[in-house]
């Protein structure tokens, strides 16, 4: 088997789209994929990130998902890159240059975390944001010639 594509998921706070993206490339890209997330100022995973991933039968917790900064545990390390995707337009107007990255490609999602309202009108958006980042990796796990 050849080696895996590293894809880094890029956001402002690692906390809900670079999350989701990550975890869903993990279920959809099987073992062709090594596959991680960072923020560009980290933040704790944002709760309804949790609740909307479980509800698809993703489990971020047991997965040991975390919120990490790109500085610190990928820039600072010179850890390369086959794919750096930024998932927000504020990581993509802000992220520096990565020398050691390959593909850059933006894929921009609206923060649900920003999105305001009741409860139940926020989770709405969390699981209409879940569920464009689902859709979206799939497309791209079909582009790199990989079974979904």
């Amino acid at each position: 088997m050849s080696e895996k594509v590293r894809v880094l998921f890029l956001c402002t706070q690692n906390s809900a789209r670079s999350q989701m993206a990550e975890a869903f490339l993990r279920q959809v890209g099987g073992d062709r994929f090594e596959v991680h997330s960072a923020g560009l100022e980290p933040a704790l995973i944002h709760p309804y990130t949790y609740q909307v991933m479980a509800e698809v039968g993703i489990d971020l917790m047991a997965q040991g998902h975390r919120s990490k900064s790109l500085i610190e545990e990928y820039l600072d390390k010179q850890v390369h890159l086959g794919y750096l995707i930024t998932v927000c337009g504020n990581a993509e107007a802000k992220c520096p240059i990565y020398p050691w990255g390959g593909v850059r490609e933006y894929w921009g999602f609206a923060d649900p975390a920003d999105f305001e309202g009741t409860p139940a009108v926020r989770l709405a958006k969390f699981r209409e944001v879940r569920d464009l980042i689902a859709e979206r990796v799939k497309v791209f796990v079909a582009q790199e010639g990989v079974e979904a």
